[in-house]
Formats: C-alpha cells, sequence, structure tokens
C-alpha cells in the first residue's frame, strides 16, 4: 500500500501528538504488524483500527485462544510470522516469557501501566483487566446466601448448585492465582470439591445462562459478560446478579490481559509502537467508551463508568508472571476436570 507524501507527514505528526513512538519514515508502506490475537476479536479490532488511523500502520490479525497461541509461538521460535501477542489472560504470556521471545518493552511504554499490571522483568504488559465474580440467581438467593470465599465453594452444601467452565482460560487464570496465593494443597482440595459439587459449562457466557434459567444457583465467572449481556436485551442476565468476593479474596483475583512484541519481530518499531498505542490514551479510551466492559489499566485511565471501580475490588495481589498454567492444567487433569 503506498500513501502520498502529505498523507505520510500529517499520519506521523499526528502519531508523535499522541506520544506514539517515533517511527521509521518508511513504517506506513511496510507490509505492516502481524498480531497473535487471542483478546476478543472485536476489542482488538478496534484498537487495530484506531491505532491504524493515527499511524498509517496496517495491523493483521490472526485470531486465536491465549493458549493455542502461547504453544504455537514456543513452537515457532524464532520463525513466527508475529511481531505482537495479546492474550486475555497472563498465564499464556508467562508461557512465552519463560521461553524468552519477547523483547523487552519499551520504557515509554511501561511507564504508561502501574507495576501491578506488568511483567517483572518488563518483556510484557498488561493492557486491559477483568474481575471474578460469583454470578447468581438473585430470585433464588440473598446476599446472606451467598459465599463468602471462593473457597466456601468446597462446602458440600453447594453440591449440584453452581458452575463454572473449567477447561476455558479464562477459569484456569483463576486457578492459577488460587495456587499462587494459597499453595497446592489447598487447591488441590478445592479442584477435587469443584470435580463432585460443581457443573461444568462450555464457556463463561454458557455458564451464566445457566444461571438465568435457574439450571444452577451460580457460577464462577468474569465480569463483564453479565455486563456485555445488560448492554443488550438482557434476556441471557435478567435474573442474574454479581457477588464480587472483594478482601483479597482468591475469588476477588483480577486477570491481566497482556500484550508483548516477538523477539523475532521484523517489524519491532512498529509494533512497539501498536503496545504504547493500546496502553496509552487511545487504547485505554476504547476501553472506557466501547462495549468490551473490560478495565483499563493505563495510569490515570478510566474505566466505562458502569464497572464497579477496580480500587473498591480489594483484589488479592498477585504477581502475573507467577501464574502457572502447566501446573494448573496438570492439576486439573489430575482432578478429572479438563
Amino acid at each position: 500500500m503506498t500513501f502520498s507524501f502529505t498523507h505520510l507527514t500529517s499520519a506521523l505528526a499526528l502519531a508523535a501528538g499522541l506520544a506514539v513512538a517515533p517511527l521509521m519514515a518508511n513504517a506506513a508502506e511496510s507490509e505492516g504488524i502481524v498480531v497473535y490475537n487471542a483478546q476478543h476479536e472485536a476489542l482488538t479490532q478496534a484498537w487495530a483500527d484506531g491505532f491504524t488511523k493515527e499511524t498509517g500502520i496496517k495491523v493483521t490479525i490472526r485470531n486465536g485462544s491465549d493458549m493455542q497461541f502461547a504453544n504455537q509461538i514456543v513452537e515457532e521460535g524464532a520463525a513466527s510470522p508475529a511481531d505482537v501477542f495479546l492474550t486475555e489472560n497472563s498465564p499464556g504470556m508467562t508461557l512465552v516469557d519463560a521461553s524468552k521471545l519477547f523483547a523487552p518493552v519499551d520504557a515509554d511504554t511501561l511507564a504508561q501501566v502501574p507495576e501491578i499490571f506488568k511483567a517483572a522483568d518488563g518483556d510484557w504488559v498488561g493492557v486491559a483487566a477483568r474481575s471474578t465474580v460469583f454470578a447468581y440467581d438473585k430470585t433464588k438467593l440473598k446476599e446472606s446466601d451467598l459465599p463468602k470465599s471462593l473457597l466456601d465453594l468446597a462446602d458440600p452444601k453447594w453440591k449440584g448448585r453452581w458452575g463454572a467452565s473449567p477447561a476455558g482460560a479464562d477459569f484456569q487464570a483463576i486457578v492459577s492465582a488460587l495456587l499462587e496465593l494459597k499453595g497446592e494443597d489447598v487447591t488441590k482440595s478445592w479442584l477435587k470439591a469443584l470435580k463432585e459439587n460443581a457443573t461444568p459449562y462450555k464457556g463463561n457466557s454458557v455458564a451464566m445462562k445457566a444461571v438465568n434459567a435457574g439450571e444452577i444457583q451460580g457460577a464462577v465467572i468474569y465480569h463483564y459478560y453479565w455486563f456485555g449481556d445488560q448492554a443488550k436485551t438482557g434476556e441471557n442476565s435478567k435474573n442474574v446478579a454479581l457477588h464480587y468476593f472483594k478482601n483479597q479474596d482468591p475469588g476477588a483475583f483480577v486477570s491481566i490481559s497482556g500484550g508483548g512484541v516477538l523477539a523475532s519481530s521484523q517489524h519491532k518499531k512498529e509494533a512497539q509502537a501498536f503496545l504504547k498505542w493500546i496502553t496509552g490514551k487511545g487504547g485505554q479510551a476504547v476501553l472506557r467508551d466501547g462495549d468490551s466492559f473490560e478495565y483499563a489499566v493505563g495510569n490515570g485511565a478510566q474505566s466505562n463508568p458502569k464497572l464497579v471501580p477496580l480500587a473498591e475490588l480489594q483484589a488479592p495481589k498477585v504477581e502475573p508472571s507467577k501464574l502457572n498454567s502447566k501446573q494448573v492444567t496438570d492439576l486439573m487433569t489430575e482432578a478429572g476436570l479438563i
């Protein structure tokens, strides 16, 4: 794709004005960047559209799941065609990072995000976040009936009354946080109770629909499924309310969506600029103004006003780079959940 000199000059000037990293003069004329995207397709497309509009740099998106792409990147190694990897949850980022396949994130980009939302080694950065919640049938349960802790769902009194989507990356990230916070013995015991007590569903939205339909009384999901449905017709959540565990409970875990530039990228300047744009004002405004209902994580960035503020969630402190996908999947396989 070719651009006129005027088009290119104005695009670069606008990008600079928005604090996008300086780009090569021919950046807009290159083939652009390839993003392995495990985030929600509509959200990443909105990010890509905004970035391309301001910089002229083309973004090609390939969609998949967290661990699918993480394992693919490890297998591809230096031959990966991807420039950027975006995930819904951080364990996929940790797997790639452990294989030393990320380039360090530019310091200017890291400075846009609080320490709690980025990897300790600076090789990937948070781009959005989501909160664990207990979605419950408000026609059947009162607040006094709700579990005080995620661990309470292991009580036999909850047998047959709640559900989850154990095979999904979302739920496995929650289990990974439980493992980091409470250790292997507690996690094994909770997973055993999960197998005995809970009804498995394929996907958080399906689990929420089951609550709404009266099949179960509650489900462990991420918050934005409820907000997204409420913003549409509300037909799958009209009987559902959200319970936030708070109190630094494992059930108050906030999962970080990550972004990183691959060390093998042949377009690192453009890839770094994309990551900077997402974590900056433009990309975080997409979270505030759009309908993804995920939390903004940039310094001073505002989330959608319909959400419970991040500061009020009382989430436990979990170092994202310590969330272990392999050990979690091993434990869940042992428990017969996946």
